[in-house]
């Protein structure tokens, strides 16, 4: 799949993530991310992965758990339109999941294994879609989407968390 989403396919706020993404094959950029993120994420020591930017911010290990939680929701968002259910979906607080996560109580390395396993499940999802499914539609959190748009808005969130990353923690 190489379009691009157009304006339609997301509620603007979302394009805050789909514009990080370059044209291309998503696909092919969703796999070139992780051995990229891999390589930023094993970097981080064990200690390091609990530092904050900020007093009232989130830990890295937080941020990697966000990161697992919300591809794992895009992705289920897109599973549900590409399989034709019309039902809209609810929406998703991420300050809600990330303070029942527990992230800071588990290791680094079981965070980055995590990244590494949904990252894999989401290719297996994108790389398997028919192709006929890219376009279908949803509502989730009251916003339309296209299976599209969300493997795009999949792809800028973890380039947008990975630029907080470089930019505020390291």
């Amino acid at each position: 799949m190489n379009t691009a989403p157009d304006r339609t396919e997301a509620a603007e706020y979302y394009f805050t993530y789909i514009d990080q993404v370059p044209d291309g094959d998503i696909c092919a950029i969703l796999e070139a991310q992780l051995p990229e993120t891999l390589a930023l994420l094993s970097g981080i020591s064990e200690e390091g992965s609990l530092r904050r930017y900020a007093p009232d911010k989130w830990t890295i290990r937080e941020l990697v758990s966000h990161v697992n939680d919300t591809e794992r929701l895009f992705v289920f968002r897109a599973f549900w339109f590409a399989r034709g259910f019309e039902d809209p979906l609810p929406s998703f607080d991420q300050n809600f999941a990330v303070s029942t996560a527990g992230a800071d109580e588990r290791s680094w390395a079981s965070h980055v294994d995590e990244f590494r396993a949904v990252r894999a499940a989401t290719l297996a999802f994108f790389q398997n879609l028919p192709e006929n499914a890219w376009d279908r539609r949803g509502i989730a959190s009251g916003n339309p989407f296209t299976v599209r748009a969300l493997a795009w808005i999949a792809a800028g969130h973890l380039t947008h968390h990975s630029k907080i990353l470089r930019e505020r923690y390291l």
